[in-house]
């Protein structure tokens, strides 16, 4: 195999990789949300939400501090995501057209600029998710200490949709970051790519799936809040 052509091989296959296992963390998320950490996660801050919403004047400080480090946590995000954009342009001006012997594939001016656009592409995205997830997350800042909201249902279930919503564009955010790491390794070749994409598929599962212990005790959590509420009533 010629090593020119490592790069028209390995690359697809390793996004197919990353792209599949995506794709399938996805369609779990939509049928079996116990089964992955975002899916409880989400119906985490759905009974968090219902919990705050029950007396805002006592709550709402707690609402509020509670947004704010997830305000200040997208803001890092999105602060390190344009600062990497940016240094890779500044990078990609100073560029040599040196390459060292370790790296396959193509090494050429447009594999390289290919290359670089690449991960600039990603840090963008990465940067707008977070933006959105900050916007977001100052909507609910608002909504959730509306003392108007106690004991409407509609309101509540939209304030913990807009919550979710903010919590997704963060996870985007984050998914973003991860790809970065294979794309940077496309510098020194398509071979460190595609294991790292391989790597990352594998490490992910472990992240984003749960075990049966951790889906019995959210099933308890709730039902006893369920429960709970039903006694107050």
């Amino acid at each position: 195999m010629k090593e020119q052509s490592l790069d028209s091989i390995l690359v697809p296959v390793g996004l197919v990789v990353l792209g599949a296992y995506h794709v399938w963390l996805l369609y779990t998320i939509l049928r079996h949300p116990s089964r992955t950490v975002i899916g409880l996660n989400a119906m985490s801050r759905h009974q968090w939400v219902i919990s705050m919403t029950t007396d805002p004047m006592k709550n709402g400080v707690l609402a509020v501090q509670t947004i704010r480090n997830n305000i200040m946590a997208s803001t890092l995000l999105a602060t390190t995501a344009i600062t990497l954009s940016s240094l890779i342009g500044i990078f990609a001006s100073n560029d040599s057209d040196s390459a060292s012997k370790l790296v396959y594939g193509n090494t050429g001016p447009l594999g390289n600029s290919i290359k670089r656009l690449s991960i600039s592409v990603c840090f963008l995205i990465a940067f707008l998710c977070n933006v959105q997830s900050i916007r977001y997350y100052a909507h609910v800042s608002f909504l959730i200490t509306a003392p108007a909201l106690k004991g409407k249902n509609d309101f509540i279930e939209y304030v913990a949709k807009i919550l979710n919503r903010g919590s997704l564009s963060w996870t985007l955010g984050l998914r973003a970051f991860y790809l970065s790491f294979p794309l940077v390794l496309w510098i020194y070749g398509p071979i460190p790519m595609f294991a790292c994409c391989c790597l990352t598929s594998f490490i992910l599962y472990f992240l984003d799936t749960t075990t049966q212990i951790t889906r019995d005790l959210h099933t308890k959590s709730f039902k006893e809040r369920e429960i709970d509420g039903a006694e107050s009533v």
